[in-house]
């Protein structure tokens, strides 16, 4: 009898006691953990879990605290004074405050090759009013600013972690967030730790954040079905109804803030000619790709922003399909049978089925087009260098509008991958930045869009959907529209 009790016991203190695990299925290797250099979707899903930001969106794109308790706003939309959190601390034991927030944001606008220097340029000056209160002095007034703080520009390392690290940061990441950094094995896994000493009391709820990257779709499939991950993100849209059917899984399915399609490079041949950037384009038949490769769940795009977004404007046309537009333009410029370019992507199938149909929607105007497939980070190292041709590479969105068309489309931006340059478009994004109307900002984004879809630096296809598969054992899972994954609330039953 005492001996049943003893081996009860010890079952139950087992229990109590066991480390809660999720693993989470990824589409890529996260490339940088860095927010001041990180420049992928990927990476947000880890970086969300380490660092904590200055502010937050919630379920509806409102505005909400985190790291800033309060903010308020002078001097026509040019002063920003935050209240900051008390008693909140990095992961490796040091202060947070405002000390700390002025460093991060000089930080993200100095360090060479920041990728938040286009987000933050209206910045003029960060002050520190008292330890826990920062003003930033914007140059203009600046609509978006607080948005830009939700993101990775509002993210706050450890002043202290940063100076050790240097650039090595990225390997070794230290924030204020629910989650610690551990350990990572490239192409393998990042382990992260719940935080122990975390401000928001009671928080996280489970013990350990793995994240592991599967670039096949099936493979990542597989391991949600087998129950070796818990959750993964993207469902391929070919999985839906397996997903679907499976007891033991929930599907989570709502509209992205994004956009996806293909850059062209207009610093090199072939696509400096803009001639043969508009016969490219006009190969594309989006409703077909909708169709063909995603199966209804794409929404064919007319620019950067998605049904719903503040600045869509149902009255510019979806580009149609116009094979004749495409013979004649390349008759125009001297390549009546046509040019080659490469085209490069990642792994996976339905990138490659993407490609593929690409491939073949062009080769009837006689574009002939060489599909090279490389490793995501290598694909963003060479877009970013102009080192290609023409890339399968698109944007995860953000809640305001100028997240996803300013760094992209002004001369010199950061995530301007096609080295396209148009005054007339700088001005127009610039005056839309500066007013708090978004009528008259949707009006000049249309007219920008308008000068954007005749230079074709970029062909925009398609609006994809979150697609997001989970075990029926985790809850606490808030659906954001960004698709960010959030673990600060989940569990595990």
């Amino acid at each position: 009898m005492g001996r049943a009790w003893l081996v009860a016991a010890v079952a139950l203190l087992s229990l109590a006691t066991a480390k809660t695990t999720v693993t989470v299925g990824l589409d890529a290797d996260p490339p940088n953990l860095d927010p001041v250099f990180s420049s992928a979707l990927v990476d947000r899903q880890v970086l969300n879990q380490i660092y904590d930001k200055l502010l937050d969106i919630d379920q509806d794109l409102k505005i909400v605290p985190m790291l800033a308790t309060s903010w308020s706003v002078g001097n026509n939309g040019t002063v920003y004074t935050f209240k900051l959190r008390q008693g909140v601390k990095f992961h490796d034991g040091t202060d947070f405050d405002a000390e700390a927030v002025k460093f991060n944001l000089d930080r993200a606008l100095t360090a060479e090759g920041s990728r938040r220097k286009g987000e933050l340029a209206p910045v003029k000056e960060v002050q520190v009013v008292d330890k826990y209160t920062v003003r930033v002095v914007l140059k203009d007034a600046f609509s978006p600013f607080l948005y830009v703080l939700t993101d990775r520009a509002g993210m706050m390392v450890s002043p202290a972690a940063a100076k050790r690290y240097g650039q090595d940061l990225a390997n070794n990441p230290v924030g204020t967030g629910p989650f610690r950094f551990v350990e990572r094995k490239r192409q393998d896994r990042i382990v992260l730790q719940r935080n122990e000493g975390y401000w928001k009391r009671g928080y996280p709820k489970i013990d350990e954040l793995i994240y592991r990257p599967f670039p096949d779709d099936d493979v990542r499939l597989a391991n949600l079905l087998s129950g070796a991950v818990t959750v993964i993100t993207p469902v391929a849209p070919k999985d839906l109804a397996r997903v679907r059917g499976d007891a033991n899984l929930n599907l989570f399915a709502f509209p992205s803030l994004g956009f996806q399609g293909v850059w062209l490079n207009v610093t090199r041949p072939p696509f400096n000619n803009k001639a043969l950037r508009q016969a490219f384009a006009a190969t594309v038949d989006r409703e077909t790709i909708d169709r063909v490769v995603f199966l209804g769940t794409a929404t064919p795009a007319n620019g950067p922003f998605p049904p719903g977004s503040p600045a869509y404007d149902p009255s510019i046309p979806i580009p149609k399909r116009d094979i004749n537009l495409a013979r004649k333009k390349l008759q125009e410029t001297g390549f009546a049978s046509g040019f080659s370019f490469t085209l490069l992507t990642t792994p996976g199938p339905v990138l490659t089925q993407l490609a593929q149909v690409y491939q073949a929607m062009a080769a009837e105007a006689g574009i002939r087009i060489q599909i090279q497939q490389v490793e995501f980070g290598t694909l963003l190292d060479r877009t970013d260098k102009k080192d290609y041709e023409a890339a399968l590479l698109g944007w995860s969105g953000r809640p305001d509008p100028d997240g996803n068309i300013y760094d992209f489309m002004r001369c010199g931006g950061p995530l301007n991958n096609a080295g396209y340059c148009n005054p007339k478009v700088d001005a127009l994004l610039n005056r839309a930045r500066a007013t708090r109307v978004m009528e008259v900002r949707r009006s000049l984004y249309s007219e920008a869009l308008r000068i954007i879809h005749e230079d074709v630096p970029y062909v925009y296809v398609y609006h994809p959907q979150v697609l997001i598969g989970a075990s029926k054992r985790l809850s606490g899972l808030p659906l954001i529209p960004d698709g960010i994954l959030r673990f600060v609330g989940a569990e595990l039953k």
